[in-house]
């Protein structure tokens, strides 16, 4: 088994009906990740939720709005991390971003640079 490897995990808390010019949100971020060569990234859809509003965000068939909650995580080394991150700071509205130094047990056939 190989070594076990320092990174971060980033996550971005949203909803889904969130857009980026034309682009959902969601999608405008894991496309910019792929494009600076990050790792790979996850978006989570969330059937329950709320932000700072307290404003609940639920499933229920009745409710057909675009608010559910998505995370979307992201995993790579330290600097790469947050070099994706400032390319962010330009999105308005983006939501609740965190980091958290994670342990990489086992990445697939590849490694994490």
């Amino acid at each position: 088994m190989p070594a076990s490897k320092s990174a971060v995990l980033l996550r971005i808390y949203t909803e889904e009906g969130k857009t980026s010019g034309r682009r959902p949100l969601y999608e405008e971020i894991v496309l910019k990740a792929r494009d600076m060569g990050l790792a790979g990234a996850t978006v989570l859809r969330g059937p329950m939720g709320f932000g700072a509003s307290a404003r609940i965000h639920t499933a229920k068939i009745l409710d057909l709005s675009a608010k559910l909650p998505l995370v979307i995580e992201i995993v790579d080394s330290e600097p790469k991390i947050r070099a994706f991150v400032a390319q962010l700071d330009a999105i308005q509205d983006l939501g609740l971003v965190t980091l958290e130094k994670v342990e990489v047990l086992h990445y697939g056939g590849s490694s994490l640079s």
